[in-house]
């Protein structure tokens, strides 16, 4: 029986597919999506963006879609009269869970952190554990 050095030690793969690999950082796009009982919660950081570029909505009744639209107009040269946009954008999209309040759906945005929250129409029920051993005890006996 011939033995062989492990392959995949010497391969390229983590020469060229380095940035594949997970980052402690987040993308810049990203989007924190927390779960309570009573709630889902997205929050978003949105830094330098007033109240009225961010547009929260939702479509279809299956999709939220948070995106932001800002228009910089920038002053050109005394040569060129015309005006130069700068444009930066933030879109993003998810598939809403099935039983949500569609109209309980509110957003806040304070400093530079917007916060969507999307009210659930049921509420999970918190479970006590330290009443699930006593529980546990009695039906033993019985079994």
């Amino acid at each position: 029986m011939e033995v062989h050095p492990n392959s995949f030690r010497y391969s390229l793969w983590p020469l060229f597919f380095f940035h594949l690999q997970r980052s402690p950082f987040p993308p810049p796009n990203y989007v924190h999506w927390t779960e309570t009982p009573s709630s889902h919660l997205f929050a978003a950081d949105l830094p330098g963006l007033r109240k009225e570029e961010i547009i929260v909505e939702v479509e279809d009744s299956k999709y939220m879609v948070i995106r932001t639209e800002l228009c910089d107009t920038c002053a050109g040269t005394e040569e060129d009269a015309s005006e130069r946009m700068r444009r930066r954008s933030f879109n993003r999209k998810f598939r809403l869970p099935v039983r949500v309040d569609m109209d309980g759906i509110t957003a806040r945005y304070e400093d530079g952190v917007l916060t969507v929250t999307v009210p659930r129409l049921f509420r999970r029920p918190h479970i006590d554990c330290s009443s699930l051993d006593q529980a546990l005890k009695s039906l033993a006996p019985a079994a």
